[in-house]
């Protein structure tokens, strides 16, 4: 840009990094910005001839981890940087030349992980130079690019990966669901990472952040995760999941909708206020209030559940009042935090496993207890066949996985004489059984809802006698 030159721009722009190889990436032009931001990701310092340099990943086109950039950039400075939502940040600094349309200049910008944002880049006013004037109620003034031009532009940059990196967030790598979880990745190009959770440890920095394993392996250049967290190691789980989630790791599930799912007496306060039925529970603490606890609920028989358990664990089925109190005050007496909740008589120990993908019902099935047991888990002795479910309960399950946020979930409903009712939602839901019964690929299901949400595309190979066609498989 020629000193004293002024150009007109629109609220957004198409700009390009000559330098850092960076064709066409959209930026928001904001004024009340005081600095610009580019989307950087896997963020590595290094020194250079006694300088410091950074080398980061740049994916430049929203919704899409398909074209990545590897770019490097000597540091001009570090800042703390205040964002929109109010939160600070110390953020690297660098410098480099952008276009606009046929316009050059240099400008400052700070790495930041913009992955949540609207956009990949934000133009401050720092960069205009007082020489740019903004056209807010218009875009691309100097210059739009079609998908057309964008995969023309990003041709010579472009290729497509050999697979994504998943790393499965778990205890044991022998459990079918782990196997075959780790198989489906495998089977679909991906290369999958076992990552023990206690041998997982975190950096806190606000400039290098970090999740390393074992002997000091970076995990900060993964993909994606997917959790699957045994409930005794919740705390430390959510706090990875929570360090994965800031260095914009895709998490199959969050770390919040896993922390809601665990605490039952918390999903159970947002099923009721989101409309979605559930048995009627009751949650005390102190042992006086016991007999009206029990009535409160219908009286007995009646369940007991301690707030955090798995797998039928720590649910007791009281026949009487006089048991139901006694287990109660028993439970109470160790501090416990307990739920008691009305018995389904008519359900006869049966019960439906629905498997949600999301935002889908891909698999049901029915599960029942075994004789002389109240539970239907499959651990504890229950069989499972096959079920169709209505429409009413494929909408209950959906709706529950998505109060809670889950992408992958394992929704629990129960037939009573008022409707179907939620019993709970388990977010590392077992393959085993729904697997072996229904004869689906769940553990494939799961993998291709990650190549879904992180725009991966498989490269399709299709051979004839006269040609060989390559073609993009989308997810």
């Amino acid at each position: 840009m020629e000193l004293g030159e002024h150009i007109i721009i629109g609220g957004e722009e198409w700009c390009a990094f000559p330098g850092m190889n960076i064709p066409a990436i959209k930026a928001r032009i904001d004024s009340g910005a005081k600095t610009s931001a580019i989307h950087a990701s896997n963020i590595q310092k290094f020194n250079r001839k006694g300088f410091k340099w950074v080398s980061f990943e740049v994916y430049p086109i929203q919704d899409t981890r398909r074209i990545a950039i590897r770019c490097e950039a000597k540091v001009i400075d570090q800042r703390i940087v205040k964002s929109s939502s109010g939160i600070s940040e110390k953020r690297y600094v660098i410098q480099s030349l952008m276009k606009i349309g046929n316009y050059k200049w240099n400008i400052e910008l700070t790495l930041a992980n913009r992955d949540s944002m609207g956009f990949r880049m934000i133009l401050g006013r720092e960069a205009m130079e007082n020489r740019v004037f903004v056209d807010p109620a218009n875009s691309n003034l100097l210059g739009d690019h079609s998908e057309e031009k964008i995969n023309e532009l990003y041709q010579h940059t472009k290729e497509i990966r050999s697979g994504l990196r998943i790393g499965l967030l778990a205890s044991n790598p022998l459990l079918y669901s782990n196997k075959r979880i780790m198989e489906a990745g495998k089977a679909n190009g991906h290369e999958m990472i076992f990552l023990n959770v206690q041998q997982c440890y975190m950096k806190l920095d606000s400039i290098n952040p970090e999740v390393r394993y074992r002997g000091g392996n970076s995990l900060n250049n993964l993909d994606a995760i997917i959790p699957r967290i045994k409930p005794n190691l919740t705390f430390y789980s959510l706090a990875l999941i929570r360090q994965f989630e800031s260095l914009g790791i895709y998490c199959a599930n969050s770390w919040e909708s896993i922390s809601k799912s665990r605490d039952k007496l918390y999903s159970s306060q947002l099923f009721s206020q989101n409309g979605i039925h559930i048995p009627i529970t009751g949650f005390a603490k102190s042992p006086l209030d016991t007999n009206d606890l029990i009535n409160m609920v219908n009286g007995a028989p009646l369940i007991i559940k301690l707030l955090e358990g798995t797998q039928g664990k720590g649910v007791v089925l009281a026949e009487n009042s006089k048991a139901a109190e006694s287990v109660i005050n028993a439970f109470k007496s160790l501090q416990a935090n307990i739920l008691v909740q009305e018995f389904i008589k008519e359900a006869e120990g049966k019960d439906i496993r629905c498997f949600v993908i999301d935002g889908k019902v891909v698999a049901s099935i029915q599960r029942k207890a075994a004789k002389g047991e109240f539970r239907a888990n499959l651990h504890q002795g229950g069989t499972a066949s096959t079920i169709k479910i209505t429409a009413e309960e494929k909408k209950l399950a959906v709706k529950a996985a998505r109060v809670l946020g889950m992408q992958i979930a394992g929704v629990d409903i129960i037939r009573s004489n008022r409707g179907p009712l939620v019993l709970e939602v388990n977010s590392s839901p077992g393959l085993e059984g729904i697997e072996k019964t229904t004869g689906k690929d769940i553990a494939g299901m799961m993998i291709s809802a990650i190549e879904k949400q992180l725009g991966w595309q498989r490269e399709l190979v299709i051979r004839s006698p006269e040609k060989e066609i390559i073609g993009l498989d989308a997810h």
